[in-house]
């Protein structure tokens, strides 16, 4: 068995749903994963845009997600807080998701969904932790990476 992660409103290497950009809802998409490592304890998932002109930007970040889920519903993140969830500052400068926004005629630019199981219950939460500090952190204590591409383009 592989570990993966997948959406159901989008297929890996496939466009992004208006819906979920910041031309849309601006909301997240939802996730499945299934197959995690033996002993993961918690996740910690990050979206990265390795397209954007100035470098990698990043648009999402959470981790401490509970090692018995297999799945984020649409929007997570938004209304009340979910279990022990902790969410980082994006290069928007915010907390929480930032859909894709690429510059307009730019081209078609590839956001990476990255799942990172850990071997840790939690990582140590910062209510201003940058997503680039949130996979540090994550890094030590991965035993499993899924990713899944989602394209936009304007």
């Amino acid at each position: 068995m592989v570990f993966k992660l997948t959406s159901p409103a989008f297929d890996d290497d496939q466009p992004i749903p208006v819906k979920y950009t910041s031309d849309g809802q601006n909301v997240s998409p939802p996730l499945q994963w299934s197959d995690p490592p033996p002993g993961t304890k918690s996740f910690a998932l990050i979206v990265e845009d390795p397209d954007a002109p100035s470098g990698t930007f990043r648009h999402w970040g959470i981790y401490n997600i509970m090692g018995e889920r297999t799945m984020l519903p649409e929007a997570i993140g938004h209304g009340p807080k979910t279990e022990r969830l902790g969410k980082g500052v994006n290069d928007f400068g915010e907390l929480g998701y930032g859909g894709p926004a690429p510059p307009k005629g730019h081209g078609t630019h590839h956001y990476h969904f990255k799942l990172a199981a850990l071997d840790v219950d939690e990582l140590s939460r910062s209510p201003s932790m940058p997503i680039v500090d949130i996979w540090k952190a994550a890094e030590k204590h991965t035993i499993g990476q899924a990713e899944l591409v989602g394209t936009y383009r304007r």
